[in-house]
């Protein structure tokens, strides 16, 4: 009898996260509809069909003969990779001294850093333009990666994960001859792969979607980014919904394949497990 009342709790459980997941991926979902969906059908019909009685492709192939939007898509993967690669490097650099080593004021520094989290970017938008315009690096793929270099909360990520590598591990790799730098590369980056990995896909995640900051440095059409580049599709096509649509698809797809290859990696690393007492 507790087998059974047992079954039909997890049943019930199920069922409900189940139905959460549909209601959270309907928007997704009536997107690609309206997206394949070709001028006969009427996409705005109640009840929605979220499956179209005639799917074609050619809502992508307007979108993509229409606009530049190959250029798009090479400018968005260009600034999204380099400010995930520098922005992994530079909170890690900051994030390995606040975690493993000892100087006066150390937690202060880690406290001024943290408290940069509350204050919104729209209040520190227009000194770092005026920074921008100054360096010379407006309309230009390092004025887009600027304000993403590093962030407080890649640090504080990291700086915690720095913290759960056990002393031994550091203590073996010193006994080795291990200079401080090589024990940062060799030693410590790999053993909080997964926080990499995390911090990676946040970071890609918000360089990729951004679409206020490069709104504001960018003038030039062939630096927009995918952003940007829907926003002007949306001015263009503002009737026909379904080329707006297919190209929000085109824009989220490179972000949806990203985390269904690196979810794997997303795990806990037991990094003790080679140390015995």
């Amino acid at each position: 009898m507790n087998f059974k009342k047992s079954q039909l709790q997890t049943f019930i459980i199920y069922g409900l996260l189940g139905a959460i997941a549909l209601l959270t991926l309907f928007p997704l979902l009536w997107l690609i509809s309206t997206a394949l969906k070709s001028s006969t059908e009427n996409i705005l019909q109640s009840p929605p069909q979220l499956w179209p009685s005639q799917p074609t492709l050619d809502n992508f192939a307007r979108v993509w003969e229409s606009l530049p939007f190959g250029q798009y898509l090479y400018n968005s993967i260009l600034v999204s990779l380099l400010t995930v690669g520098l922005n992994l490097l530079f909170c890690a650099l900051a994030a390995y001294p606040l975690a493993r080593l000892s100087f006066v004021g150390r937690d202060g520094i880690f406290i001024a850093i943290i408290s940069t989290i509350m204050i919104p970017f729209q209040i520190v938008m227009i000194p770092l333009y005026i920074l921008i315009v100054q360096l010379g690096l407006t309309n230009s793929y390092l004025g887009m990666i600027f304000p993403s270099l590093a962030s407080a909360f890649g640090i504080f990520l990291l700086r915690q994960a720095f913290m759960s590598v056990p002393k031994e591990i550091e203590e073996a790799a010193r006994m080795d001859g291990s200079s401080e730098l090589g024990l940062w590369w060799f030693v410590m980056l790999p053993a909080i792969r997964p926080a990499l990995i995390t911090l990676a896909i946040f970071v890609f995640i918000g360089a990729w979607s951004d679409f206020l900051w490069p709104l504001i440095v960018i003038q030039d059409e062939s630096l927009y980014t995918l952003p940007l580049g829907v926003a002007k599709l949306a001015g263009t096509f503002s009737l026909d919904w379904r080329l707006v649509a297919a190209g929000s698809v085109i824009s989220i797809a490179p972000v949806l394949l990203l985390f269904l290859f690196l979810q794997r990696f997303i795990v806990p690393t037991d990094t003790g497990s080679g140390v015995k007492g």
